[in-house]
């Protein structure tokens, strides 16, 4: 017998070893793959989160404008009335003016 030879009986059980090996390597390389992946996806939603909470600071900061934006003109337009409403008074005009003005028949 060989020294460098393996017995017969344990060829069967060496080649299930290696096939075991070779499905074994293929799943953890698989395994590698897929947790890469996962941290790739991982890092796309933090961002993604990141993007939703500056979206909503920056609507949040817009509805403000907004309101503000809001509570200018109506205190332009309160002005505008009470503006008006002196300068129709020193004219001695009891009713608003009409934006529509006079046709030529009764000018």
């Amino acid at each position: 017998m060989d020294p460098m030879r393996l017995p017969e009986r344990l060829d069967m059980p060496l080649k299930r070893l290696a096939a075991a090996l070779d499905h074994l390597e293929a799943a953890a390389e698989r395994r590698a793959e897929s947790d890469a992946h996962r941290a790739d996806l991982e890092e796309e939603f933090a961002v993604m989160q990141d993007d939703r909470a500056r979206l909503g600071l920056e609507l949040e900061t817009s509805a403000t404008r907004i309101r503000k934006l809001e509570d200018a003109h109506d205190e332009v337009a309160r002005r505008l009335a009470a503006a008006g409403a002196s300068i129709r008074g020193l004219l001695g005009e009891d009713e608003p003016a009409s934006d529509v003005a006079p046709s030529e028949e009764e000018a």
